[in-house]
């Protein structure tokens, strides 16, 4: 057995920041000369030292060391009983190393910092802030908080008003403070305001903050107004200085033009009555000679003359035209049915064309002469405009043998209505 170790005492108790030392007493239990080194071992071991750390005895020789215990005020170091272990190591017999066992009791210590982040804030309805507080000692610390506003001109609200901080740890907790009264214009006010800190033992902390209350209105918006007044006073002076008068100049300018063409147009109206009246006396004086020359006298009412009435030529004909056109994207694309008359050899005088459009269909219908392939346009017609629609000729409209009517439609009805239907039927004589 290389050494035996004795501790004067293995319960101790140290505050933070001071010290305390016990007496641990190496023997040599060997049979030769040794050097045995002294520590700390444990949770301990960082402010703990033995005094001396190394020493020489002879072979049953005894000596004491002094082991100093100085915890740090910090933290870090934890309030509480902290084991440790007095480590006697032999060079000449490692495995003949010994440790004593004793408990050291830290003190506790109590450290709290608080503060408002930001220390300053402003708003026109509210602001907000964070209280920072930290647990600088080195015990657990339960702390309450507590908005304080000497002139009682802020309301507040706090996430949490009670907190428990470890040792070395911060928190966080969110503060808004509101006015109790705003104004719409006029300079920031200032109210100071503080957050007292209270731990469960020692004095509160105190954090002292500031609101400043804007007005309501933005800044900008006054001048901004007064841009919009001076621009509105601008455009009335613009209107009655420059376009005003302008108007007048041109409505004048135009009531008396239109006042020239209308007197020229009565002028040339009485010109033209003038003419007419001296026409009519000459048709009178005609009608007088085409009477004489009929055996019959102006005035007389006792004989009509009968005239013939011209008879019509020809061979009446009445042919119908139908047509499905499918739905088309494009208005220019169309669908087109070709009527070719039954007798080649006739010419045909049409004087009614009837189109039919009985389900409202939507699109373009155009009638087409085609003769020998050369088209020419007859008549275009929108679909939407009507239902039916009658259209008569005084000169009819010719066409000579060998030429073909085509009826053609672009459909442009909504989907769900489907496709196009209507129909043209002409009539008139051949001959």
């Amino acid at each position: 057995m290389g050494a035996t170790a004795t501790l004067s005492t293995s319960d101790l108790s140290v505050a933070p920041g001071g010290d305390v030392t016990c007496q641990v007493m190496v023997r040599n239990a060997g049979e030769l000369v040794d050097q045995f080194t002294i520590d700390v071992v444990g949770d301990a071991a960082p402010w703990s030292q033995a005094e001396p750390g190394v020493v020489n005895l002879n072979p049953g020789e005894s000596a004491p060391v002094l082991i100093r215990f100085a915890p740090p005020r910090d933290p870090g170091v934890y309030a509480g009983s902290v084991p440790f272990g007095v480590r006697v190591i032999s060079r000449e017999d490692p495995h003949g190393s010994v440790v004593e066992e004793g408990v050291v009791v830290v003190g506790a210590f109590t450290g709290i910092a608080a503060e408002l982040v930001p220390a300053k804030a402003e708003g026109a309805r509210r602001a907000k802030y964070e209280v920072a507080v930290d647990n600088v000692g080195n015990a657990p610390a339960v702390l309450r908080l507590r908005p304080i506003d000497p002139e009682d001109e802020l309301e507040f609200r706090l996430d949490r008003s009670e907190i428990a901080l470890p040792p070395g740890t911060t928190a966080f907790v969110r503060l808004r403070a509101k006015p109790r009264k705003t104004f719409l214009r006029g300079e920031p006010q200032r109210h100071p305001f503080q957050v007292e800190v209270v731990p469960e033992q020692g004095d509160p902390l105190i954090a002292q903050g500031t609101m400043v209350q804007r007005q309501l209105l933005p800044k900008w918006l006054l001048p901004a107004l007064i841009a919009l007044l001076l621009l509105a006073a601008a455009l009335v002076a613009l209107w009655l200085t420059v376009l005003k008068p302008a108007v007048k100049s041109a409505a004048r300018e135009a009531m008396q033009q239109e006042s020239a063409e209308i007197k020229q147009k009565s002028e040339e109206a009485a010109s033209a009555a003038g003419a007419a009246k001296e026409e009519s006396k000459q048709a009178a004086a005609n009608a007088g000679q085409a009477l004489g020359a009929l055996g019959l006298k102006p005035g007389d009412t006792n004989t009509t003359p009968t005239l013939p009435k011209p008879a019509e030529k020809g061979e009446p004909v009445t042919f119908r035209i139908d047509i499905t056109s499918p739905i088309v994207a494009n208005a220019g694309a169309f669908t087109e049915v070709t009527f070719t008359p039954p007798d080649v050899k006739k010419t045909l005088y049409i004087k009614d064309i009837f189109f039919e459009n009985a389900k409202s269909d939507l699109g373009t219908a155009q009638l087409v002469r085609d003769a020998g392939g050369t088209r020419t346009v007859i008549r275009v017609i929108g679909l939407g405009n009507f239902r039916d629609r009658d259209e008569h000729f005084q000169e009819p409209l010719r066409f000579q043998p060998g030429e073909k009517i085509v009826f053609r439609v672009s459909c442009q009805n909504p989907q769900p209505k489907g496709a196009c239907t209507p129909s043209v039927v002409l009539n008139g004589r051949a001959e």
